[in-house]
């Protein structure tokens, strides 16, 4: 029996599920969901192995018109979702306007590789609308495949995977059958601390926050863990700390939850809080922080 193997990747507009769809699909907790827009900062892989094949997803940044330099690496991170995929799902909701954001729509209407529209939420809609919305999309993007799901709901999803796998070019796995990420363990610490401090704080913080990992030690029962949330300004500094430290204290135990079940190791985990002046819109910033698309 041949081997198929392919980058399937996943882009859309802000909030319409496609980290709750990539996490559903991949089978891990790979991306972070909240229902803040926005969330998902980078472009990440998932990677389902099985005897025949290997399919490579990639969860991106929701498409958006930039503010700053933070929401142009963002959208990069989109972009290059276009250019090396073997199929291409987009994904949008019973919520959205159909034509937000046209310009990248044109871009997806141009490839030349299999695109599955999915319109998730369908529990929020009915019948006739949704059938309004497929006729809808058939006409934006003809050459696309059309899939009504809901990835809260796990409606549909398993024929939209058995449809990836059969439209996967015959190909040796790109990564070792053991991988399930191209991240490293890192990554996932910054972004559980980073998925706390969405849900509990609110307006511009969660979108000043950058957190790196200055220490991560593993012993085979335990993590020690040191991390650092860099703000923007001094008064978001106070914010992120609260009356006390107990805002902070709040979100390191919560994140010392998250990390433990995700690691299946005991956690110990130090956050401390420092100030990096207008970094969303510093290039050089942006770089260190690794916001710089390939």
């Amino acid at each position: 029996m041949a081997h198929k193997a392919g980058f399937v990747n996943i882009v859309g507009n802000p909030n319409v599920g496609k980290s709750t769809l990539m996490n559903l699909l991949v089978g891990e907790r790979i991306s972070i969901a909240t229902f803040k827009a926005q969330t998902t900062r980078h472009r990440i892989m998932g990677i389902i192995n099985t005897d025949d094949a290997q399919i490579v997803f990639s969860d991106t940044p929701g498409v958006l018109k930039p503010n700053y330099k933070l929401q142009e690496s963002m959208l990069a991170f989109s972009e290059s979702a276009l250019k090396d995929a073997d199929v291409l799902l987009y994904v949008t909701d019973v919520v959205e306007k159909i034509d937000k954001n046209s310009d990248f729509l044109e871009k997806v209407g141009k490839m030349d590789v299999p695109v599955l529209v999915l319109i998730n939420k369908i529990d929020l809609s009915n019948q006739k609308e949704l059938e309004t919305l497929v006729a809808e999309w058939n006409s934006l993007l003809p050459k696309a495949e059309i899939y009504p799901i809901s990835a809260k709901a796990k409606f549909n999803v398993d024929h939209v995977l058995n449809r990836i796998k059969s439209l996967l070019p015959d190909s040796p796995p790109y990564f070792d059958k053991d991988q399930w990420t191209d991240k490293p363990a890192r990554f996932f610490v910054t972004e559980i601390i980073r998925e706390k401090i969405l849900l509990y704080y609110s307006k511009e913080i969660p979108y000043s926050v950058e957190v790196v990992v200055d220490s991560f030690k593993e012993a085979e029962k335990s993590i020690h863990i040191n991390a650092v949330i860099n703000v923007e300004r001094e008064s978001q500094k106070g914010i992120i700390i609260g009356h006390r430290g107990v805002a902070l204290k709040k979100v390191a135990t919560e994140a010392r939850k998250s990390l433990e079940k995700f690691f299946g190791k005991s956690i110990y985990l130090e956050i401390f809080v420092k100030v990096d002046k207008n970094w969303r819109d510093s290039a050089r910033r942006l770089e260190a922080y690794g916001y710089q698309p390939e």
